[in-house]
């Protein structure tokens, strides 16, 4: 068998193996920024993530029943259908990963979401220039709170914060998690970032039907948003306001309903020099939540192609990690 489609780099756990996943994982990266979304391919199959978000449709029509069934009993179905979608998703990893390095770069390259990013912050930044309306329609793209009455300010803040969490859940921890543990720990890795966006929220319908996929999720990106978080201060650094970004992450970092996005968020508004986070709506109720970097200035349009900036360097940052991991192991 050539070496191209020896499975087993992609399956085992190594200094060698972790050598030639960096190495596909750079060749990713790279395709993933020259080509983008193929938004042709998706015209006529399905994405993976939305097979995915499909399992979790299916199990959650049928299983997260409230009439007869106790919360206990909605959280352990809830577990289970994460438990049984694992399988499937870690099962089907195993099954790619026999198609070797060419075909793992592509599955890489889908998956990870560093062009798509970068369009969508891009593309609020550019429609403030039109107006507050556009922008509010172009925020409410890549956010879920209720983008109706945002001011320029609340549009930034949005975009900045939805980047800075991202960088971590969709570039840094596939890819983190694609090292470790290669296509299995990807697939596995996708499906319960999807499922934490589908079922793991507060509320009456998914609090303990998805309890499980919410923990899950915090669990694997403890590493990745923190990494992501320093890789934010380092490229900081570079334009002289590391300090103020490392100060930002570690006062505030951890102020956040999530274990992980307050992180990398923090790390960002200390970058920028603009308050991040505080109180948000979404549908009739108000999040109240902690400024990041309080005392720092109003975000506006500027603010958000600073930030894809910082973004893009701590991309470089990263991948020269990747490389270096592909060079001396």
């Amino acid at each position: 068998m050539a070496p191209m489609f020896d499975p087993l780099p992609l399956l085992t756990f190594s200094l060698a193996a972790l050598g030639v996943r960096a190495g596909i994982l750079l060749i990713a990266m790279a395709l993933d920024w020259l080509v983008g979304e193929p938004k042709i391919l998706w015209r006529h199959l399905p994405h993976p993530v939305v097979i995915m978000g499909r399992g979790i449709s299916w199990f959650d029509r049928r299983w997260n029943r409230r009439t007869g069934i106790t919360g206990h009993g909605r959280r352990w179905r809830g577990g289970i259908a994460i438990g049984l979608l694992t399988i499937v998703a870690a099962g089907l990893g195993i099954l790619l990963s026999f198609g070797g390095a060419i075909l793992a770069v592509i599955i890489l390259a889908i998956m990870l979401a560093a062009r798509s990013l970068d369009d969508h912050i891009r593309a609020v930044a550019n429609a403030l220039s039109d107006g507050i309306e556009p922008a509010r329609q172009a925020v409410a793209m890549i956010v879920g709170r209720d983008t109706s009455s945002l001011s320029e300010p609340e549009i930034a803040r949005a975009a900045i914060e939805t980047g800075a969490e991202n960088l971590s859940d969709g570039v840094f921890a596939p890819a983190m998690w694609f090292l470790a543990a290669g296509l299995p720990g990807l697939f596995v890795y996708k499906l319960m970032n999807t499922a934490d966006s589908m079922i793991g929220y507060r509320n009456a319908r998914y609090l303990t039907f998805g309890f499980i996929a919410a923990k899950c999720d915090d669990l694997l990106n403890i590493v990745p948003a923190r990494l992501t978080a320093l890789l934010i201060c380092v490229a900081a650094a570079l334009r002289g306001h590391g300090t103020r970004a490392l100060t930002a992450m570690l006062r505030d970092g951890r102020h956040h309903a999530s274990p992980n996005a307050g992180w990398p968020e923090a790390a960002m508004a200390g970058a920028l020099g603009v308050w991040l986070a505080g109180p948000r709506r979404y549908s009739n109720r108000v999040r109240r939540a902690r400024i990041f970097n309080e005392g720092g200035a109003d975000a506006d349009g500027s603010a958000i192609l600073k930030s894809l900036h910082v973004l893009i360097a701590a991309q470089i940052l990263f991948a020269i990690l990747a490389l270096a991991l592909a060079v001396v192991i």
